[in-house]
């Protein structure tokens, strides 16, 4: 009897493995389609709505610090209640059903929406890229294919969007957004519970003690940072670098979708990429590629350059992060996935997008675009040597 129950549960987990795989697939592709579609139109809705641009900057500078802040605040209510699954829910359909507030022409609606909107989504990212590790890990898969169906929804949510406001005005935005994001909270309802418990399994103050306690964590971290305060150069400044460099917007347009669909083939490819030179070592090749991108674009401050170079953007962007998200999970162990990606995003996303886009926004008005462009090739070429090193030091003692 007991042979039979082992065979019976072994032919039983390869199923809910995929079936998990599947539903976080699904939701990927639902909130990045979400957020393909409503967020690069928000800054045009506050203006539209009355706000300057002026006070647009200071509310999405507020904001991005407000979400490193808030990360913390989340990870001790999630260890305190186990309830990770609903704070995955709360952070994707609080913001969506707020959305609709945004239509209102009332500046302090406007301001405190987007606040609390912040305060939700600033736990969505790590908290579904600890889901998305477990699950890869139990059904023999990387997390790189959970990953790019985030990316491709992405790129069809932009394209879709601009679809969209050429025939309903940008305050009824929200009708697909909502839709979208409630199919992504409804997803994850159904979600097992045993995906849940492998999520968030250990305290955040002791996660972060262990994990902070790691020299080779911290100066990862540190890398993270130099290489990833430059892709503001691309999210907040290139439609303006290239229009000073006499881009029309049907390229821009051309060139994002370009940028975002390069990241699909490698998130896909990253597996095989990890598996044959390992993290280190595939961090190091990104950290390359983004000196690279950043170096010719200075080199060369030409459209068609410009708008080709973002070929880049997935051998960039989209082999570092699996990389170091995988890299994350690895150094975090089992008990500290939700902790270790929370730390993470807040030094990748969090501290390096405040002063990527304050140093990077000073260096621009200062000396134009290529001014910009040479400080984030230097930037990156530094956060490569402290992979070089970290690639070192793994060599010579792989446990670290």
């Amino acid at each position: 009897m007991k042979e039979e129950c082992n065979m019976e549960n072994a032919a039983i987990i390869p199923i809910q493995a995929k079936m998990e795989l599947l539903k976080l697939r699904l939701l990927y592709l639902i909130t990045g389609l979400a957020g393909g579609l409503f967020n690069p139109y928000l800054t045009t809705l506050f203006v539209h709505q009355g706000l300057g641009a002026d006070i647009v900057g200071v509310l999405m500078s507020v904001g991005t610090l407000l979400s490193i802040l808030v990360q913390p605040v989340w990870g001790l209510l999630v260890d305190r209640y186990r309830q990770t699954k609903l704070v995955l829910i709360l952070s994707i359909s609080i913001p969506a059903i707020l959305s609709y507030l945004y239509s209102l022409k009332l500046f302090i609606v406007i301001v405190v929406v987007y606040i609390v909107s912040i305060v939700f989504q600033a736990t969505q990212s790590p908290i579904a890229d600890s889901y998305a590790v477990s699950a890869a890990r139990k059904g023999r898969t990387s997390y790189g294919t959970i990953r790019s169906l985030g990316s491709l929804g992405t790129a069809l949510g932009g394209y879709a969007g601009g679809f969209y406001l050429s025939g309903f005005g940008i305050t009824e935005l929200w009708i697909p957004f909502l839709a979208l994001s409630l199919a992504g909270a409804a997803t994850v309802l159904s979600l097992s519970r045993s995906t849940e418990r492998n999520a968030a399994a250990l305290s955040l103050s002791q996660g972060f003690k262990e994990l902070l306690g790691n020299r080779m964590f911290v100066m990862f971290l540190v890398a993270c940072f130099f290489v990833n305060q430059t892709l503001t150069a691309y999210n907040s400044f290139f439609v303006l670098a290239f229009q000073d460099a006499g881009g029309s917007y049907s390229l821009v347009g051309t060139a994002l979708l370009l940028a975002s669909l390069t990241n699909i083939p490698s998130m896909l490819l990253a597996a095989r990429i990890l598996r044959r030179i390992g993290h280190e070592r595939t961090l190091l090749l990104a950290a390359f590629f983004y000196a690279m991108r950043w170096g010719i674009q200075w080199l060369f401050p030409v459209p068609a350059v410009m708008v080709g170079v973002q070929v880049l953007h997935g051998l960039s962007f989209g082999l570092f992060y699996v990389a170091a998200v995988e890299y994350v999970a690895n150094a975090s162990g089992k008990k500290m996935q939700a902790t270790g990606q929370s730390i993470f995003n807040m030094v990748f996303s969090g501290l390096g997008g405040i002063v990527g886009n304050l140093l990077n926004g000073y260096l621009y008005h200062a000396g134009g675009a290529q001014v910009m462009y040479l400080a984030c090739t230097v930037s990156a070429l530094i956060g490569a040597g402290m992979l070089y090193w970290i690639n070192r030091i793994a060599k010579l003692s792989p446990r670290l």
